[in-house]
């Protein structure tokens, strides 16, 4: 059975807690990046654009039975990190858990203290974005 939303959040929370500092930090966040698969090209819409960043974000989410399974890029390394943890946090959960999902890792590891003003109103439209995905799936199958 996967993981739940809560299992991944507490893993990547310990994850966090080995680095000693910020830099040490940015550069998991970085590593996140580096490890996100490709988004299909065809993806890469306006549709798809996470409004409120500033660097370009695109984001897709594709249903696979029950669950949404979210593909992402960003144009910039540190918020191709961090829609990159997304990603790893939602992605292949139910629609129901990742609309009610409440996403507590974000500040256990300083993540809002930490990024600029500009990137952590980034990361909320990124959470606001893939959770109205979910919600709009829902939606979709309740019909």
């Amino acid at each position: 059975m996967a993981q739940s939303i809560n299992e991944i959040q507490d893993e990547v929370i310990d994850e966090f807690s080995f680095f000693g500092d910020w830099m040490e930090k940015y550069e998991h966040i970085i590593e996140f990046g580096k490890g996100l698969p490709p988004i299909d090209v065809a993806y890469k819409v306006e549709e798809n654009l996470v409004k409120g960043c500033q660097s370009q974000v695109w984001l897709n989410a594709e249903r696979k039975g029950n669950t949404l399974h979210f593909t992402a890029d960003s144009d910039a390394i540190i918020t191709k990190g961090l829609v990159g943890l997304m990603v790893r946090v939602l992605s292949d959960q139910t629609t129901e858990d990742i609309a009610k999902a409440d996403l507590y890792f974000v500040d256990r590891i300083g993540l809002k203290e930490h990024l600029s003003p500009n990137r952590a109103n980034g990361l909320v439209s990124m959470i606001k974005k893939m959770k109205m995905f979910a919600i709009a799936h829902q939606a979709k199958s309740e019909q």
